[in-house]
């Protein structure tokens, strides 16, 4: 992912569809956006550096989709495990990691999983994920798929330990885009992700796409508008996730 000065200063006109205006303040926040800023630009792709210690996901090169969904999982963990301690606590990693296609996907609390999805499920604390669906924005919108898709939804497992509580769907959802954008600066800032040339527009691009079509953030199944979900992902890779 390569990272140039300004992340959200990529014109959304290289983006695959354009954003609309946001029309309502935030529900969740009243601190304005902060301007975004990230490190120097890194020239290779999304990729483990080659001094890592073979025989366990973390070190897999990252070089297909099967091996990204697997670096994902493994260093958003590590990545978690860290902060927990850090702040003088414990991450409880997820019991499962679910790959599954089209309706054949677990159930979470009695409630059947959907096609297209990526979900977590605090009944289990298991992530779940429609692999067809995923690797079909692999394919059209680069590797940054996976590298928000899976981050988001351990964002959820991560607000399930800590109980944190929202009035709307909305806060939950863009707090784990935050938790995304945090989680991915940390690991690029940490060597423990490296990234290439066109991957900030390529994060814009996915973020867009999984916007919802308004700002009804009222709506219980409202994740943000595309210039609301990338806003909040910004906001966690400029400050942090503790900004989340």
């Amino acid at each position: 992912m390569h990272l140039v000065t300004r992340l959200l200063t990529v014109s959304l006109l290289v983006l695959t569809a354009a954003c609309g205006e946001v029309t309502a303040a935030d529900p969740w926040t009243t601190e304005p956006v902060p301007e975004v800023t990230a490190p120097d630009a890194i020239e290779t792709d999304f990729d483990r550096p080659a001094e890592a210690a073979p025989g366990d996901d973390c070190s897999v090169k990252g070089e297909t989709f099967s091996e990204d969904v697997r670096l994902a999982r493994c260093l958003t963990e590590e990545f978690w495990t860290k902060q927990f301690a850090d702040s003088g606590g414990t991450y409880q990693p997820i019991s499962r990691f679910i790959e599954y296609n089209g309706n054949d996907g677990p159930a979470c609390g009695g409630q059947a999983s959907v096609p297209n999805n990526a979900f977590y499920c605090p009944d289990g604390h298991f992530i779940a994920y429609d692999a067809t669906w995923l690797q079909s924005l692999y394919d059209q919108l680069g590797d940054a798929a996976v590298y928000i898709v899976i981050p988001h939804e351990f964002g959820h497992a991560v607000q399930n330990q800590l109980e944190s509580d929202h009035e709307f769907t909305i806060q939950s959802e863009l707090q784990a885009d935050c938790y995304a954008g945090g989680t991915l600066n940390g690991l690029i800032t940490g060597g423990r992700l490296q990234a290439q040339e066109g991957d900030d527009a390529e994060l814009m691009a996915n973020l867009e796409a999984a916007g919802d079509p308004t700002d009804a953030w009222w709506e219980p199944g409202a994740h943000g508008t595309g210039e609301q979900r990338q806003l909040n992902f910004a906001r966690g890779f400029d400050r942090g996730v503790g900004a989340c």
